[in-house]
C-alpha cells in the first residue's frame, strides 16, 4: 500500500513497487481514502507519509498496526525516531530517498 498526498512521488512509489514485483493498493492521497481502502483489503506492507491532505497518517497507522502490517514511514517533515517509538517495528526513510532503497525496505518488511 502507498499512502503519499504527493501526486508525482506517489506514482513514483507505485512505478518502483511495480518494478520490484509487488502489487500496489492505492496511491491514496488522503486519510480518508486509505481507510476506505484498508477496510477493503490487508495489505502486506505500507509505505506512508506522514503529513497527508486532510491531517496526519496516524489514524492509518494505528490501524494498520493493530492488524499486523509492516508499516514503512516515508517523509521529509517528521521525525523518524519519534515515529520508531510510537510504531515500535515500523521503519523509516526519509525524504527524498532512492526508490530501490524504498524498495528494499519493503523486501525485508514482507519477509519478516
Amino acid at each position: 500500500m502507498i499512502v503519499d498526498d504527493a501526486p508525482f512521488v506517489a506514482l513514483d512509489l507505485e512505478d518502483a513497487a511495480v518494478a520490484a514485483g509487488f502489487r500496489v493498493i492505492g496511491p491514496c492521497g488522503s486519510v480518508s481514502a486509505t481507510l476506505g481502502e484498508v477496510n477493503r483489503w490487508t495489505p502486506a506492507c505500507a509505505i506512508l507519509d506522514v503529513q497527508l491532505a486532510d491531517g496526519p497518517v496516524f489514524p492509518v497507522a494505528d490501524f494498520l498496526q493493530d492488524a499486523g502490517v509492516p508499516l514503512i514511514f516515508h517523509s521529509g517533515t517528521s521525525a523518524g525516531d519519534e515515529l520508531l517509538d510510537r510504531y515500535p517495528g515500523a521503519r523509516f526513510c526519509a525524504k527524498p530517498s532512492q526508490p530501490a532503497d524504498l524498495m528494499n525496505f519493503v523486501r525485508q518488511a514482507v519477509d519478516l
